[in-house]
């Protein structure tokens, strides 16, 4: 699988990885990728937005703990969701649930123009 962190302000992937598909496999890359980013900035705030597959107690913990603010898209399909109402209902919020979707255009590019498929 391939997985890639990118800077919401202007669309720029700053870190990508590729791993091995076990269904777990997308957290464990963002928990590694956002890792490298906290070493570098270690004071900067940081939010994370990610699809509902993300929406996992045990991400949503991790990343709290390394003070990153998850925007992760709320799964209430027959569950409670991880994500805190209080993040979820924040501007802030709105904002990464639109800019998220531009990380879809890198694999897009990939699978079209640069032969990935």
């Amino acid at each position: 699988m391939g997985h890639t962190l990118m800077e919401n302000r202007n669309g720029l992937v700053v870190n990508a990885v590729v791993t091995q598909a076990d269904g777990h496999a997308e957290r464990v890359a963002a928990k590694a990728m956002i890792s490298d980013v906290r070493q570098v900035s270690p004071e900067t705030a940081i939010t994370l937005g990610a699809d509902k597959g993300y929406d996992a107690a045990e991400f949503i913990d991790e990343l709290q703990q390394l003070k990153v603010e998850p925007h992760v898209a709320q799964n209430k399909s027959g569950r409670r969701s991880a994500v805190p109402d209080e993040i979820a209902q924040s501007p802030g919020y709105g904002i990464s649930m639109q800019c998220r979707k531009r990380i879809e255009q890198g694999f897009g590019w990939a699978k079209s123009i640069g032969s990935i498929r």
